[in-house]
């Protein structure tokens, strides 16, 4: 009789510059390592399954690849749930890495799948609100917040509270949440200096560069190399129109992590720095880079990077207005309710010139009362050519003065509105 042969085990990749140096990539390779060892010894070991799937999670934020390590993970996962389907952190998992791929409406199935088999899991509600948040239920993503809190204060309960007081407008309230977040989190870990960028930002969108400066210095400081902080030291450098600066720092952050947010914001920095050239390869490049992920989520239901909202961004920025629309749509067939979809559907309107639809969808975007200055500075435009001159042109010199620098697209085509008047 032939022995039924081991699940495939997936590797460990190697990790380049800043990341490969340092104890914590050398305690990293040895933990994994082990977790390999016990399976190799006994492939029915379904606990260090889970663990290396978490480990490969984590790389995936480290590292910015995640097409291999998500892969990897759900693989692992699955194993588990083909041997324990109701292995309550093995459906967490697969809960949180659709959410990661962006198949919020799966995560949102899977996390209440697991709140089920342990309705007293802080973790379980953090996914449950994130969930929420992605498909715009918002007063329902509040209530699991709530209930993580009463569960588990802790950086990752204090960070999803500072994410939804910003949605709901309430600037000041986020900081102070996130600043809790930081302060409950241990410095240098990635997902501690992950949530002091973020508290660097909300002081970003609060008009607040100084504090902003020093949040991603900080982080810089705990954590050499990290790619986010560079990033927002980038968009500092930007905002004193340093964009030869700028685009240095974010081309270190590139090669540090794969992530499409910094490609998309090099094709801006370029345009303003005067490399026509350079923008326009970056923003193919952008879309290559999505184009693949979404082949990917295309092919395979559980895998593969839904990225429809930042493809319709990304052609707005090539001037292929049809297909920015087309995927835009395909987005706001999966979530309607969100307001970042409205808002990514009210702007591609807007530059098609049809003002009164993308009005429509502007209204949507804005109705928890976000104060976010490119979404208040896109509303102020769109109100412009709907017959709402004043209030928009109010919106705009508001957004302008709080945050000019955030959207050099937006912040130009204000701007010389403004100047128009």
């Amino acid at each position: 009789m032939f022995k039924k042969p081991a699940p495939r085990m997936p590797g460990l990749k190697e990790r380049h510059s800043d990341l490969s140096v340092g104890k914590e990539w050398l305690n990293t390779k040895a933990a994994i390592q082990d977790l390999q060892a016990k399976l190799r010894t006994d492939p029915n070991d379904q606990k260090s399954r889970l663990l290396l799937a978490q480990a490969y999670m984590q790389e995936a934020r480290v590292t910015g690849d995640h097409p291999y390590y998500d892969g990897a993970a759900m693989q692992l996962v699955e194993d588990v749930l083909k041997a324990e389907p109701e292995n309550f952190e093995a459906l967490c998992c697969k809960a949180s890495l659709s959410l990661t791929q962006h198949h919020f409406a799966q995560g949102l199935g899977l996390a209440q799948q697991a709140h089920k088999l342990n309705p007293r899991s802080g973790f379980v509600y953090g996914l449950l609100t994130d969930a929420n948040v992605e498909m715009g239920h918002y007063e329902e993503a509040v209530k699991m917040a709530d209930k993580m809190n009463e569960l588990r204060p802790d950086l990752a309960a204090y960070a999803r509270v500072s994410y939804l007081r910003e949605i709901h407008g309430d600037v000041p309230g986020a900081i102070e949440a996130m600043d809790y977040a930081v302060k409950a989190g241990v410095i240098g870990l990635e997902q501690t200096e992950w949530t002091r960028v973020a508290l660097g930002h909300l002081y970003e969108v609060s008009g607040d560069t100084a504090r902003a400066r020093n949040s991603f210095l900080m982080a810089l400081a705990a954590r050499p190399g990290y790619a986010y902080a560079l990033a927002g030291l980038g968009r500092m450098a930007a905002a004193k129109k340093d964009y030869a600066t700028a685009i240095k720092n974010y081309q270190q952050a590139r090669a540090m992590v794969k992530d499409y947010a910094f490609s998309d914001e090099l094709t801006d920095l370029y345009r303003l720095n005067g490399q026509p050239a350079e923008a326009d390869k970056m923003a193919r490049e952008s879309i290559a880079m999505l184009a693949g992920a979404a082949k990917e989520a295309d092919e395979n239901e559980q895998m593969g990077h839904y990225a429809d909202r930042e493809l319709a961004y990304a052609y707005l920025k090539t001037n292929e207005l049809d297909k920015a629309l087309e995927h835009a749509k395909i987005e706001y067939e999966r979530r309607p309710d969100n307001i970042d979809v409205n808002e990514t559907m009210a702007w591609v309107l807007y530059k098609r010139g049809d003002y009164a639809n993308a009005h429509k969808y502007m209204q949507v975007a804005r109705r928890t009362g976000s104060k976010n200055p490119v979404l208040l500075c896109r509303a102020g435009l769109i109100l412009t050519k709907v017959g709402k001159a004043a209030e928009g042109q109010k919106l705009i010199e508001n957004s302008l003065k709080t945050a000019p620098y955030l959207n050099s697209e937006v912040e130009a085509e204000g701007k010389a509105l403004l100047a128009s008047r």
